[in-house]
């Protein structure tokens, strides 16, 4: 990283206007805050940090709060005017938005006025239960964000009733006892992301998609990863597709009788989903009759903020010590440096509003189901996660036909011939919907995009029912290169999106037929009920 930083700099020009600006802006707050405002009611700050009465009726911490604010500003436009090519400019922009977050006056007790206003009218005990809090964390290894007592994986969430009908090393196949008399003749397979649980589509009834997809009459399987240990850190890309992917859509077509299925991925599981349907598609096999793909990305050219992680040192780093060739054996990358990254993405939201409520005003977080599946983070083994890394992130060759060969075929994903639904969150900070979009210059056969509100998880776990958000379809079936070209031509419509991936995925899910009285069929008997064992393994 540092080699990058050769030849950085900040215009002349530039860095003197910024240092003009800060010292008149500087120097107004001063005077102001000397002459103050006699009888005049405090303004409050509009920083949602410092919108409590007690920064704006304090001279002092006002002061300190607006100063910090000025700091941050000229900071960040600093980062900004720095001449460098566009990674080097990112992570700089990226470092300085971490410092500028940490170090707000309000993460700190001795600066923070309401927190302090708060030990006093406790007698110090919001201090004391900030401390048990604290100390608590510290044996959890992560900041708590919600209660998790509260949860519990199959009796509060994940609890859609179903069956485990198939198990290896490498997975459990779930599937869900049927709500509706007749069900569509193709079954619907789900394969969810591998970096986090499932049961992100299972959290509540209310806003579970795969309750939502049984109701709409699917016979719905779903591939539950096994949260990896040491005897699971060989693991390889080549293994999850083959003893994962590809295992699971031969038993949901040998339990189902279906020749062809409707298959859904949701992030990296769609990138898996597509991997191995493009690896049966140079065995010559056809298995899926519809392929949804959720916040997935393909093309990886442009990817946001995570880029900034990604360069050849930084794959390089995690090959020699976690991947397959490393010195002392491949290993684990640990699910809860996966969880803190991708806080550190938000920080403001996903650590220090945690810190300040938690330690400093001593409040216990409220039971929050999404934040308690958050931190039920899971391991990912090493050489599959370098793999991962490397042809997608750093060399964008998941998309290039006949670069990769994967489980001994090489990768065409053109030549997968089924429909395909693709979905994009328009403030997604994980798969900008920019790079979901660009999944559609990929595949070849028919393609649907839509693009929802809201980012990469509450954009897509928007229940049809609670009518919140709204979603954008084009007029016609034009797919032009160009994303904000589509958009340009999009029609925004209220409401969840669910309703129009359901109208589609019906068109391609076959005739009606009678639901299945129980679960598997003769060679594949239920094993356990739902959410079965591999859920509940913790990283």
């Amino acid at each position: 990283m540092w080699k990058s930083m050769t030849g950085v700099q900040i215009p002349i020009n530039a860095l003197a206007d910024l240092q003009t600006q800060y010292l008149k802006q500087a120097s107004e707050l001063w005077n102001a805050s000397l002459q103050g405002n006699a009888g005049a009611a405090p303004q409050p700050l509009k920083d949602r940090r410092f919108a409590s009465p007690a920064w704006s009726s304090n001279p002092a911490s006002a002061f300190m709060a607006q100063l910090y604010l000025l700091n941050a500003r000229t900071l960040q436009e600093m980062a900004d005017k720095v001449e460098a090519e566009d990674k080097t400019r990112a992570r700089i922009k990226f470092a300085v938005q971490q410092f500028v977050d940490a170090a707000a006056p309000s993460n700190f007790l001795a600066l923070n006025p309401e927190a302090q206003a708060l030990a006093l009218q406790s007698k110090g005990e919001s201090i004391s239960k900030g401390m048990q809090q604290l100390w608590d964390d510290l044996q959890r290894g992560h900041v708590s964000q919600t209660d998790e007592s509260a949860f519990e994986v199959g009796r509060n969430v994940a609890t859609t009733a179903g069956d485990v009908v198939f198990e290896n090393d490498f997975f459990q196949l779930l599937e869900y006892k049927p709500l509706t008399e007749q069900v569509f003749e193709r079954p619907l397979l789900m394969v969810p992301p591998c970096i986090n649980k499932y049961y992100i589509l299972d959290l509540q009834p209310d806003n579970s998609l795969i309750r939502y997809a049984v109701a709409q009459g699917h016979r719905v399987f779903v591939l539950s990863w096994r949260n990896p240990d040491e005897s699971c850190k060989a693991w390889t890309w080549d293994d999850c597709i083959e003893h994962a992917a590809i295992q699971a859509i031969s038993v949901v077509q040998d339990i189902s009788g279906a020749k062809t299925i409707d298959t859904l991925g949701f992030c990296i599981g769609g990138t898996i989903l597509s991997t191995a349907l493009g690896v049966l598609a140079a065995r010559g096999e056809q298995p899926a009759a519809s392929v949804t793909l959720l916040t997935t990305l393909i093309d990886f050219t442009s990817n946001g903020i995570l880029d900034i992680f990604v360069d050849e040192a930084s794959v390089h780093q995690r090959e020699t010590t976690i991947g397959a060739q490393a010195p002392n054996g491949p290993g684990l990358l640990k699910g809860q440096e996966l969880a803190t990254t991708f806080s550190f993405l938000r920080p403001n939201d996903l650590v220090w509003n945690y810190v300040v409520a938690n330690y400093l005003k001593g409040e216990a977080p409220p039971p929050f189901d999404l934040l308690y599946w958050n931190g039920d983070s899971t391991n990912m083994s090493g050489p599959m996660y370098c793999w991962y890394l490397r042809h997608t992130y750093l060399q964008n060759e998941l998309k290039l036909p006949g670069k990769l060969t994967v489980c001994g075929e090489k990768l065409d994903l053109g030549k997968i011939k089924a429909p395909i639904f693709i979905y994009g969150s328009r403030e997604d900070h994980i798969v900008p919907w920019e790079a979901a979009y660009r999944s559609t210059q990929v595949f070849t056969g028919e393609r649907t995009f839509v693009m929802g509100a809201s980012g990469h998880i509450a954009g897509v776990i928007n229940p049809a029912s609670k009518n919140k958000r709204s979603h954008w379809l084009a007029s016609d079936d034009a797919l032009p290169a160009a994303p904000e070209q589509w958009l340009a031509a999009a029609e925004e419509h209220a409401g969840s999106w669910w309703p129009v991936w359901a109208d589609w995925l019906a068109a391609h899910a076959g005739a009606l037929k009678p639901a299945p009285k129980a679960p598997g069929n003769r060679k594949y008997k239920a094993i356990e009920p739902a959410p079965g064992r591999y859920v509940k393994q913790k990283a």
